[in-house]
């Protein structure tokens, strides 16, 4: 008897799990917290800026759906490279390497005392004390500063926090914090809640917290969102954004994974 075998049949083994598929099924396990302000052309912006402009250019009718977005690049949640505030560095946002965007998170606290007044900012004693209780922040991390600012989006006012007078009343970061990080600690990169690194009310000699950040090479984002999801230390943080060519800064997608398994 004649047997007819069909080849085409024939049960293949399946191919092994690639490693990069494996860390990724492992990463999806985590808790995702998106850091990102869905902005728009009301959103607050930094108040020397033009209001920006969100234009519907095609509809559907003309067979597509486009917008074009006039804004600067600091809008929203956003990136700024060495080159934003430093002429002598030579980093735009599209040559900051991938790989130094994807950090250890640490978050630092400060809500409480913010609470009790806008003005409060981050010393290295409040870090110090941070570090009594969760240990030293580990170099290469993107340490940021948590105020619960944010949740004052999406208001203008309520950001700039303006008194009587036209003062702005938001928290920061002390020029001393920032050298304690950065060079007892050797962090990354840093990250905030509100338009700018400097508390309000101490930028009268301009914003010296920034300029210490950028011109000694570092990046950081501003303007972060639900710091109050994620833990102290754990997480990481993941910064995607355009490749804008000589981008002096943009707006970005920052979230943090999370080492809660659901």
């Amino acid at each position: 008897m004649t047997t007819n075998i069909d080849n085409s049949k024939k049960t293949l083994s399946e191919p092994a799990t690639s490693p990069v598929a494996q860390v990724v099924d492992q990463l999806k396990a985590y808790d995702w917290v998106d850091l990102t302000h869905t902005f728009g052309p009301d959103s607050p912006r930094f108040p020397s800026f033009a209001k920006p402009e969100f234009k519907t250019i095609f509809t559907h009718a003309d067979g597509f759906f486009v917008k074009q977005y006039t804004f600067p690049g600091q809008f929203g949640t956003h990136i700024d490279p060495p080159i934003h505030f430093d002429a002598h560095q030579d980093q735009y946002v599209e040559d900051l390497a991938l790989k130094q965007l994807v950090l250890p998170l640490v978050v630092i606290d400060r809500s409480a005392a913010v609470a009790k007044s806008a003005d409060a900012s981050l010393s290295v004693a409040d870090i110090k004390d941070w570090e009594k209780q969760h240990g030293k922040i580990p170099a290469d991390s993107f340490v940021a500063l948590r105020t619960d600012w944010g949740k004052r989006w999406p208001s203008q006012d309520k950001f700039e926090n303006l008194d009587a007078q036209g003062q702005a009343h938001y928290p920061g970061w002390d020029l001393e914090a920032l050298k304690f990080i950065y060079e007892q600690r050797h962090v990354t990169a840093n990250g905030h809640e509100t338009f700018d690194t400097d508390t309000a009310v101490k930028q009268e000699n301009g914003l010296v917290g920034e300029y210490y950040v950028l011109s000694h090479g570092h990046y950081q984002v501003e303007l972060l969102d639900n710091l109050d999801l994620v833990p102290a230390t754990g997480a990481y943080i993941f910064i995607s954004v355009p490749k804008a060519e000589k981008a002096p800064g943009f707006p970005v997608r920052a979230f943090a994974v999370v080492p809660n398994v659901k």
